[in-house]
């Protein structure tokens, strides 16, 4: 068995044992002590005692489970309060009716996890702790205010009024007896009232709980060190089309131990999207992923690699990662493209009629001056306008001047001089291979005005010796058409289908088809089908700059 089976198989035994002894903590807690057991124990312990032992035993049970999954994501800090907890539930389950078979089993679980303490290595966001912290010391200190100085000023709603020492102690009572120390209210309002003070408790300390259990948030973008480093690495390794991409300034960067390669990511929630392949050696691809994925689960996240290519799928699985096709780019050879013949048929007369009419395209080195960016501005506003959409971000870059001022950019003027559409070329690395990223035109452009651009786009990137030209991913394109085709990739091939008419797949594709293109598969590559919706959320988080509602607009 190897180590990484055998330390599932640990953590598995650990979840699952921690869930029964939360079960059996709420049970017992709710069941009364065996009547020859509780005879002598009431000769050492008073009645208020023994039932503060039945009110720790269910506050340890319902925590147990809620810790139970934590100790499967190798929490550290689920670790610490499980331990503190099965103490707890010792002492708990001894005091209130001497049940120590109970007790034997929190016993039993609290030696597994002090021997396997090495293998609860993940972190939790460290000032969501310290948020966690403070809220549970406040919402214990705020409940005893509110019970003390309600207690105290409600006088009439119980049977009996209280001074500020009563008030008090009755407060505590609210928790630590079974029968609130004979707490009797006298009107509905003392009833909402005593009840209000467990609700107020509830909610302080659940969310404090949820806070001490956050992932790793990662609040300050990579530092200029690292940009510069990244840089230097993707000119030198960069080879797909998301390379440029990769070094806009929403990435975080992890860097192999051999600081080789690098890995440009996203984390969000539970989840660190990174954007296609490690770039680096080949050599080096292995252990930077295999470092990443320690790295990761380090700080309680998910990894998973996002527009992967073919090459590597083979390594992702035998490292344990799931794949998922995601759909095709389309790859135009431009040493065959040409616009005579029969091929070229379909553009030839959108071409000529608007040149006829006096428009042009115009392609803009770098850089870029702020007059023509002022321009393109208002165009990508127009679209935006029209899409009912936002800003992407992570897959693809958006209209920001610094990254815009250093692009080619290929405009198609109307007769009046004034600019219809845009494209800005990415820069090219390794790959002999053209692509671009935003493309956005004015809502009442000529017809035939995109093929007008991208059929000039392809005989300027010929011109420039460029051997082929990326028109980008056509998202689901391929997905699911085979036999052998997985479930999941099958499901994904009837949302194809079937939200068309919302985002315009089909359409996207046969327009890309017409340029006659070599289709390449593209890939999600993500660690378990339990981590899937961790990882779905994080990317669409990621692509919409947390704008989850525009993201969903159609055609945005």
């Amino acid at each position: 068995m190897n180590s990484k089976l055998k330390t599932q198989l640990s953590l598995w035994s650990i979840a699952i044992l921690t869930g029964i002894v939360g079960i059996v903590n709420l049970l017992s807690a709710v069941t009364p002590s065996l009547a020859q057991r509780n005879h002598w124990l009431k000769e050492f312990l008073p009645f208020e005692v023994r039932a503060t032992g039945h009110i720790f035993a269910a506050l340890t049970g319902f925590i147990l489970l809620t810790l139970a999954t934590n100790l499967w994501r190798r929490k550290k800090v689920a670790w610490i309060m499980t331990i503190c907890l099965l103490i707890i539930s010792i002492i708990s389950h001894l005091i209130k009716g001497w049940d120590y078979e109970e007790s034997i089993l929190s016993g039993v679980l609290l030696v597994q996890l002090i021997w396997m303490r090495r293998l609860f290595t993940a972190q939790s966001d460290r000032p969501s702790v310290a948020r966690g912290v403070r809220v549970l010391m406040g919402a214990l200190l705020f409940t005893l205010a509110y019970g003390t100085v309600g207690f105290y000023l409600l006088d009439g709603k119980f049977t009996e009024n209280f001074n500020w020492g009563e008030a008090i102690l009755q407060t505590f009572a609210m928790f630590f007896t079974e029968d609130n120390w004979g707490l009797k209210p006298k009107s509905q309002f003392g009833v909402f009232f005593a009840d209000s003070i467990y609700v107020i408790a509830a909610s302080t300390i659940t969310f404090a709980v949820v806070m001490l259990l956050q992932p790793v948030f990662l609040r300050n973008p990579a530092t200029v060190k690292e940009h510069r480093k990244a840089e230097d690495i993707v000119r030198q390794y960069g080879h797909s089309s998301l390379a440029a991409i990769a070094l806009l300034n929403d990435k975080s960067y992890y860097f192999s131990p051999s600081g080789q390669s690098i890995i440009a990511y996203v984390p969000k929630g539970r989840g660190a999207i990174a954007l296609g392949d490690p770039i680096g050696p080949i050599a080096d691809r292995k252990e930077v992923i295999v470092s990443f994925q320690a790295f990761c689960q380090r700080n309680d996240w998910y990894p998973a690699f996002y527009q992967t290519l073919p090459d590597h799928l083979d390594l992702y699985t035998s490292l344990g990662f799931r794949v998922l096709k995601i759909g095709e780019e389309a790859i135009v050879d431009l040493k065959t493209f040409s616009l005579q013949g029969k091929a070229g048929k379909n553009f030839r007369s959108s071409i000529n009629r608007l040149t006829k009419s006096g428009y042009r395209v115009s392609f803009y080195p770098p850089p870029i001056t702020d007059t023509l960016l002022q321009q393109l501005k208002s165009v990508s506003d127009e679209w935006l306008k029209m899409v009912q959409g936002s800003e992407k971000r992570f897959s693809v870059g958006w209209f920001d001047e610094a990254y815009l001022r250093g692009c080619e950019i290929g405009i198609v003027h109307n007769p009046d001089g004034g600019i219809d559409a845009f494209i800005n070329i990415m820069p090219k690395y390794q790959r002999n291979q053209g692509t671009i990223d935003l493309m956005r035109h004015r809502q009442s452009m000529e017809n035939g005005t995109m093929d007008f651009l991208f059929t000039s786009l392809l005989q300027h990137l010929q011109n420039q010796g460029y051997d082929s030209f990326n028109f980008g991913l056509s998202a689901l394109a391929g997905v699911g058409e085979k036999p052998e085709s997985r479930r999941l990739e099958k499901g994904l091939r009837y949302l194809y289908e079937h939200l068309n008419s919302f985002y315009n797949f089909q359409g996207l594709h046969a327009y890309k088809d017409k340029f006659h293109p070599q289709w390449e598969g593209r890939y999600l590559i993500y660690p378990s089908l339990t981590a899937l919706p961790d990882v779905i959320v994080a990317l669409i988080r990621a692509d919409s700059g947390d704008r989850l509602l525009d993201y969903f607009q159609p055609g945005a």
